[in-house]
């Protein structure tokens, strides 16, 4: 692992740990919802918005992100979208109210949401294709990562401090970084200047609003407001689609939907980070609501998990190369499935087990989500790399806040009959159905193994 690391260069690092501190803050504040429940009074459908309105923000601004990487120079792009981040974080931090925790998650959301596609980007853009898959092995090591170990960190201050202490360290550790970077930043990427379009960026509104109604859709159900929502956004996000094919300079080029492989890999990527996803939520529920263990033991039974997570990263990024994207998503497919199986059938039993359940998760992961992402992009032209990076962490994110809809109305249904184990060893026997899907999915990926030079 170290020794992928050691092969960046210092800006790919410094980009490397701004990325690590700011993805973090992703899935940091689940654990300190009922701290800001009491703190400020607010229920649990209202605190939740902490971390949809960061998911939306983040949405909405990542298919912005070719354009921002093609109309501002790198450098000022990478500090603008650090600022805006530790505005948000200062917000968040010294708010006497909870719509300024909101407020401050949001801003936070957008600065995330343009970083991630032009990270991938960058890195994707300044190595050769034949060391992509370890260059991305190491991107998904901080990716999975940051978000496994979110709670772990969040669970750890929140025993011993304030809640305002989270988004201090934040503030501080960031700040550090972008100083120190300032002498590594490079403005390395070629500049295609175009008008921004403002119709297109509205249009996007529809991508906020399908985001709304997943995440809402178990307190609003089938209701009428609910499918307006969704059909008025899916008309949006239509039109959006529509307007891009028919722009000489479009904000996001759809086109990379014409070169063969990519929509399987962005499908794949999709589903291996629903179930990245899926382990965050259930692995706290067993933990807390099974063997009644504290947030911070909770926090602290997630770190195998995680460590399992960093380490294999980089050696699936290596092995793309050798065997094929196909063999490395059977592999990783096949460990989800058989994570899913051992919860399904033990996971009530002892905690050991679940922690075993989450590793294959987690390690299942590793083995498909960045190599499908390398592999999508290593079938595009250069010119194109930025805009299917961009879609493919907009679908990704997507397709996980459904998993995350998913994984909670099945435990809650079986909840009302059954007691909380069974409840959550049976909504796991129900998510084998995703691997298997991204298994077969897996088929229609080539056989052969394409050696990039």
């Amino acid at each position: 692992m170290f020794k992928n690391i050691k092969t960046l260069s210092p800006f790919a690092l410094i980009l490397l740990f701004i990325s690590f501190t700011m993805s973090v803050s992703q899935s940091m504040m689940t654990t300190a919802y009922p701290l800001l429940m009491k703190a400020f009074n607010v229920e649990t459908s209202t605190v939740q918005w902490l971390t949809t309105g960061f998911m939306i923000a983040m949405t909405l601004v990542m298919p912005l992100s070719p354009w921002l990487l093609n109309n501002i120079k790198l450098k000022p792009l990478l500090n603008g979208i650090v600022l805006s981040f530790l505005v948000g974080t200062a917000i968040a931090m010294l708010t006497p109210n909870f719509t300024g925790i909101i407020i401050g998650r949001f801003i936070q959301g957008m600065a995330v949401g343009a970083l991630f596609p032009t990270f991938q980007s960058v890195i994707m853009e300044n190595t050769p294709k034949n060391k992509r898959g370890t260059a991305m092995g190491v991107v998904g090591l901080v990716m999975g990562s940051a978000l496994a170990v979110g709670p772990i960190i969040s669970g750890v201050i929140l025993q011993l401090v304030s809640w305002r202490l989270l988004f201090a360290i934040f503030l501080v550790a960031l700040l550090g970084l972008i100083v120190i970077g300032q002498k590594y930043i490079e403005n390395s990427h070629q500049l295609h200047y175009s008008k921004f379009d403002w119709l297109s960026a509205g249009l996007l509104v529809g991508l906020a609003g399908i985001l709304y109604a997943i995440s809402n859709f178990q307190k609003m159900g089938f209701n009428l407001a609910w499918w307006l929502v969704l059909v008025i956004s899916l008309i949006l996000l239509a039109s959006f689609a529509i307007r891009q094919s028919h722009l000489s300079e479009p904000f996001l080029d759809l086109r990379v939907f014409k070169y063969s492989g990519f929509l399987p890999g962005l499908l794949l990527t999709g589903i291996s980070y629903s179930g990245l996803i899926i382990a965050t939520v259930l692995m706290p529920l067993f933990y807390q609501n099974v063997f009644q263990f504290s947030p911070l033991v909770s926090g602290l039974l997630m770190i195998p998990a995680a460590l399992f997570l960093s380490n294999l990263n980089p050696k699936a990024g290596n092995l793309l190369n050798k065997i094929g994207l196909r063999k490395l998503v059977y592999i990783g497919m096949s460990m989800m499935i058989l994570g899913y199986l051992v919860l399904a059938l033990l996971g009530s039993k002892s905690w050991f087990v679940v922690i075993i359940g989450a590793m294959l998760l987690e390690g299942g992961n590793a083995f498909i989500m960045m190599p499908a992402i390398t592999a999508a992009n290593n079938a595009l032209p250069e010119k194109l790399v930025s805009h299917g990076t961009a879609l493919i962490t907009t679908v990704r994110q997507v397709m996980g806040s459904i998993s995350v809809v998913i994984v909670t109305l099945l435990v809650t249904s079986y909840n009302t009959h059954l007691e909380i184990g069974t409840s959550l060893q049976s909504a796991s026997a129900w998510l084998i159905i995703i691997p298997i899907i991204g298994f077969l999915l897996a088929l229609r990926l080539p056989k052969k193994v394409h050696k990039t030079k």
